[in-house]
């Protein structure tokens, strides 16, 4: 049934085609790359990043860094702000 009194059920194919259709310059160079981790480990994955074959040598990776793994960073402060902060309001509670 129609939308509204008057209004056509059939779709008109030629509009529909136009709509459908992707302008070419818009769309990123997909291409493999090879991504190499901290351990040694690769793997091919689809990118934007440089040329199809070039390598991506991650100086970090999941596999490894506190904010992916759940570790504790620890701050080492020696005599700096946090030791001079502390010491200043020592006796205040």
């Amino acid at each position: 049934m129609p939308a509204h009194p008057g209004a056509s059920t059939r779709i008109d194919t030629r509009y529909e085609k136009e709509a459908k259709a992707m302008k070419k310059e818009g769309h990123p160079d997909y291409h493999f790359i090879t991504v190499v981790m901290t351990d040694g480990t690769e793997y091919q994955t689809r990118s934007t990043y440089g040329k199809p074959g070039d390598r991506l040598v991650l100086d970090i990776d999941p596999k490894v860094h506190p904010a992916w793994t759940g570790g504790e960073g620890k701050s080492l402060d020696r005599g700096g702000r946090v030791s001079r902060f502390k010491d200043k309001f020592k006796g205040f509670v």
